[in-house]
């Protein structure tokens, strides 16, 4: 018979789970795995709330298993290493993202693609090589094998953890399609976590950036704060039709139905729509834009464990962090049900370390 949370694992462990689809979150008491000799166990000091979280703990993907502890934008302090661990010592500041594991052998782990590993193990939710479901980190403490654990630069504030996913999703893509040189112009879709993230790291390298959004709301937002150059009201055509051909390069951050014709109106010919948002259902993609203006469609997925230490540093060295609010842990479902509402500018983080564990 299989064994329950709090007695699979030798080491006691504290958080918030989901028991079923209604997705309230209550306290938790399960077990890590003693620190092999290639983990580093740290203790969990701050977890960012990502939607991909209200998906995993209502079932809306229909992949859950409960009870579900999610979250994978975690940043604490390393409190112990395995006998085999070469980069961690106990005190450095580290964090795990959406993995905590991956094959090891095929095209993609070889060329430091983890992320798109056919094995790869989700932090939350996912199963550990020895068949236990993995749990995230709205939690007190963390085992990850040291290959998924980034250091954190000294100079980010820890509470800086969205970067772990709503960072790596903007960055891989700018970096990866080109998308990353001085004096290009960049549309961003939608200014939520994504969003917002997408401004900050396409101004960092030189961009000159419009928001494209459905909100007037977001225009002030978007040009006094963020730094953005132009802001198009989606809703308006005149507004769109003043941006036609003028972009190299979208950034779709949206994870609702919206019309992608649009958008392909404003690339240049050669120019790149890269879908970031996890919208589920189908979207209607006209294919006439795409071949008289040589114009490309693309999804991207968070980044390797190579390029999300690579934006880790960017970021450090551009002092570019996300927009927060910080709550403490027992305040998630409020959270949870705010960010529904898009109750936050931009991205919730949990504070644990300042948690009291009882369940």
């Amino acid at each position: 018979m299989a064994k329950n949370p709090e007695e699979e694992h030798p080491v006691k462990a504290f958080g918030f789970a989901a028991r079923d689809t209604s997705g309230i979150l209550s306290p938790f008491n399960f077990s890590r795995r003693a620190t092999g000799e290639k983990d580093v166990q740290f203790k969990v000091l701050y977890c960012g709330i990502c939607h991909t979280d209200i998906h995993f703990i209502k079932n809306e993907w229909g992949v859950t298993r409960y009870p579900v502890v999610p979250g994978h934008e975690i940043v604490g302090v390393v409190t112990e290493v395995g006998t085999k661990v070469e980069n961690f010592k106990v005190g450095d500041k580290v964090g795990v993202g959406y993995m905590v594991g991956s094959c090891r052998k095929c095209a993609s782990c070889d060329n430091d693609l983890e992320n798109y590993c056919p094995g790869q193990i989700p932090t939350a939710n996912g199963t550990n090589a020895d068949g236990t479901v993995t749990y995230g980190g709205y939690s007190d403490i963390m085992v990850s094998d040291e290959h998924f654990v980034v250091h954190w630069p000294e100079n980010l504030p820890m509470e800086a953890a969205p970067l772990l996913c709503a960072g790596i999703t903007t960055y891989s893509p700018l970096k990866y399609f080109g998308l990353d040189k001085p004096g290009m112009h960049i549309g961003v879709v939608g200014l939520g976590g994504l969003g917002h993230m997408a401004v900050k790291f396409a101004k960092a390298f030189g961009a000159k950036v419009t928001v494209i959004s459905t909100s007037i709301g977001k225009k002030d937002e978007a040009l006094q704060h963020l730094g953005a150059d132009l802001f198009v009201l989606s809703s308006q055509p005149q507004q769109i039709q003043g941006a036609l051909n003028t972009m190299d390069g979208i950034i779709d951050t949206v994870s609702a139905d919206h019309p992608l014709l649009p958008l392909l109106g404003m690339l240049k010919p050669n120019g790149k729509l890269v879908m970031v948002g996890a919208y589920a259902k189908p979207l209607q993609l006209p294919v006439f834009p795409l071949l008289l203006g040589r114009k490309l469609v693309a999804g991207s997925a968070i980044g390797g464990i190579k390029e999300t230490q690579e934006m880790l540093d960017f970021a450090s060295k551009h002092n570019i962090t996300p927009d927060v609010e910080v709550v403490p842990m027992d305040y998630v479902n409020t959270a949870v049900d705010r960010l529904l509402k898009f109750d936050v500018k931009y991205r919730f983080v949990l504070d644990i370390g300042n948690h009291s564990n009882s369940a």
